[in-house]
């Protein structure tokens, strides 16, 4: 039996992911939460392309996704050298705290 996911599904599911991202980081005040909700609206995007381009049988989206995480693993490096930095200075990765760094 051969079964296949509809195209449909995995937009859906993109959809879902995105929106949970999003509220994450509106809502949350942690900045490693916060991180990692733009982490998964970057997969949502990802997830999106794939499934476009396994409906349309084209590379490109296969080639985009590779270099959205391209620079997805450049944004973690510097992101959470940056969270690192201010937990050193201020013992807290609270976002609302941070404001207090205006110069």
């Amino acid at each position: 039996m051969n079964f296949s996911v509809p195209t449909e599904a995995f937009i859906v599911l993109s959809m879902v992911l995105f929106v949970l991202g999003a509220m994450g980081v509106m809502l949350r005040k942690n900045a490693i939460i916060v991180f990692m909700s733009v982490e998964m609206m970057l997969n949502a995007a990802n997830l999106a392309f794939v499934a476009f381009a396994r409906q349309w049988m084209h590379l490109e989206g296969q080639v985009f996704v590779f270099f959205v995480m391209t620079v997805a693993a450049a944004e973690v490096a510097v992101g959470l050298a940056l969270i690192v930095a201010i937990f050193r200075n201020r013992n807290s990765t609270n976002i609302d705290a941070l404001h207090q760094m205006e110069g």
